[in-house]
């Protein structure tokens, strides 16, 4: 059975965010995501998971400077020293918190002239990372994300993300496999998932187009969620949609697997 963790950063939206770790227990989800926790101290945050019985499975790198518009620097040139600081700060707050995966994002392309050298800085930090992450028995993953929710971000397919794991080779880096981002980008999703269903560390939904929830739109994920549990996925799927009203009026989707 698909096992859905509720995204803190999206989800219980109308509560401050430590209040919404109940709210998701409450709901009857077992495991959260969210953006970022730097904001709060690791013991903070490891004490509403223990209170709430809730499992920690992603959360992403520092982002650089993110209220600025900043979505990642992995790829950028010049950045490098502070990428791998900002590598050791999110294993310090993964060991905390028993979170097992970690996100890099890769940052926008300003100039798409230095768009080789960026991918050479990327690869290069990636492999770093994820080395960096195999001492402490964590992953990292990679996510090709949409151009229309997030213009000029590095790498925006699937096949981008899984042919840089094939060129690095490193056994615990994977690709994060958001439906939403894919169906935008390319859909034909049953396939996209069955081709690349080896390198896949984690799943997303929103309903698209308008990222709300999985219960409207152009995709139909009870198909979906039936073809991962035939498939063998077990991983977690992440509730990464911006619901329509309150949170908890919006999971007539979820009672099925609640």
């Amino acid at each position: 059975m698909p096992r859905f963790a509720a995204n803190l950063s999206m989800l219980f939206n109308d509560a401050p965010f430590l209040e919404r770790f109940g709210r998701a227990a409450a709901a009857g989800f077992k495991g959260v995501e969210y953006l970022f926790p730097y904001d709060f101290a690791p013991a903070e945050l490891a004490e509403r998971l223990a209170e709430h019985g809730l499992s920690q499975v992603l959360f992403n790198l520092p982002p650089g400077d993110f209220a600025a518009g900043e979505r990642g620097i992995a790829a950028l040139p010049g950045r490098e020293a502070e990428f791998r600081e900002s590598v050791d700060r999110a294993v310090e707050y993964a060991r905390a918190l028993g979170c097992p995966r970690l996100h890099a994002m890769a940052g926008l392309v300003s100039d798409e002239r230095q768009r080789p050298r960026m991918r050479e800085v990327y690869l290069e930090n990636l492999r770093y990372a994820a080395r960096r992450l195999a001492e402490h028995d964590l992953t990292l993953l990679i996510e090709p994300i949409n151009t229309r929710s997030i213009p000029g971000y590095f790498i925006n397919r699937q096949a981008e993300g899984h042919a840089i794991l094939a060129e690095l080779g490193e056994p615990n880096l994977r690709v994060q496999l958001d439906l939403f981002h894919a169906q935008i980008m390319e859909g034909d999703l049953t396939v996209c998932f069955r081709r690349h269903q080896a390198g896949i560390g984690h799943i997303q939904i929103a309903g698209v187009p308008d990222r709300h929830e999985p219960d409207l739109g152009e995709v139909n994920f009870p198909y979906l969620f039936a073809l991962l549990d035939e498939a063998g996925y077990d991983g977690w799927i992440g509730c990464e949609y911006n619901p329509r009203g309150l949170t908890e009026d919006g999971l007539g989707w979820f009672a099925p697997w609640r």
